[in-house]
């Protein structure tokens, strides 16, 4: 395989969302930021969108691999979901039992669980990744979640990522109310040219690639064109483009790696 020959851990381009490789633009910064905040000042909804392959998965684990250890949190990485499955999906990831329990029987749950992590001093965070696809039921279901407070306090913060149907979905007259909750809003916006170039070197050096191994000027142009600037087909690409410079037996990869790799990608459909 091509590790050894560029002298790299592991693969650099792969599609997996691990946070260890992911590249802090302006705007990505700027989301991590705001959701940090939002999170550790008790702010309630916070809503993140952005297009397929934008990086949201990605920076929302960021975002949980970075918060403090004080701040509780769970994942749902599957929307598709009754209201009383969310819930004992939540539960679960908390490591809380859920067997056989009713919706009742689970906010009661939540809510003490909740009441003892604010008493102890914590803070919990809920991400829900692929919120457009949320059925309206369960929207409503999370408003309520909301109402889980204290005086002072709100005790769950809930981030809700999605693409930009999310956003959409949000300024439908029935879920008003959940939408005018959300106190922090972020949006990712595909890379520049520059933010791309500055991207695949990022993931080659964390991937372990010395110096010797780049990206010519002219192959960015070609990925970035091809991508326009989403992370996700920027991976796809570069990826292709790296088996092409092991098969020329090339460390620097050019346009003619580049055009090969675009013109493979074309022939697979």
């Amino acid at each position: 395989m091509y590790l050894d020959f560029f002298g790299l851990k592991e693969l650099p381009f792969n599609i997996t969302p691990d946070p260890r490789f992911l590249f802090y633009s302006e705007q990505h910064r700027q989301a991590f930021d705001h959701m940090v905040y939002g999170i550790e000042n008790r702010k309630g909804f916070i809503e993140l969108t952005g297009e397929v392959g934008s990086g949201k998965t990605t920076l929302c684990r960021a975002v949980l691999s970075n918060l403090p250890k004080r701040i509780k949190t769970a994942l749902v990485l599957n929307p598709a979901l009754s209201g009383n499955q969310l819930l004992r999906a939540i539960l679960n990831d908390f490591g809380l039992p859920v067997a056989d329990k009713d919706r009742l029987s689970c906010i009661e749950q939540l809510n003490s669980f909740l009441l003892e992590k604010t008493l102890q001093g914590n803070n919990v965070a809920v991400i829900i990744d692929e919120a457009q696809d949320l059925p309206a039921s369960v929207m409503e279901e999370v408003r309520l979640l909301s109402n889980l407070e204290t005086d002072q306090h709100k005790l769950i913060q809930i981030v809700l990522a999605g693409q930009p149907e999310l956003r959409e979905r949000l300024q439908r007259p029935e879920l008003r109310q959940l939408r005018q909750r959300i106190m922090v809003r972020c949006t990712l916006h595909p890379l520049s040219e520059e933010d791309t170039a500055q991207y695949i070197r990022h993931r080659l050096q964390v991937a372990g690639a010395g110096t010797d191994v780049r990206f010519s000027a002219d192959a960015i142009r070609i990925v970035y064109e091809y991508a326009k600037g989403t992370p996700r087909m920027v991976n796809a690409l570069c990826d292709r483009v790296m088996m092409a410079g092991y098969v020329a037996r090339r460390r620097v990869l050019g346009a003619e790696e580049a055009q090969r790799a675009l013109k493979d990608m074309e022939d697979d459909g």
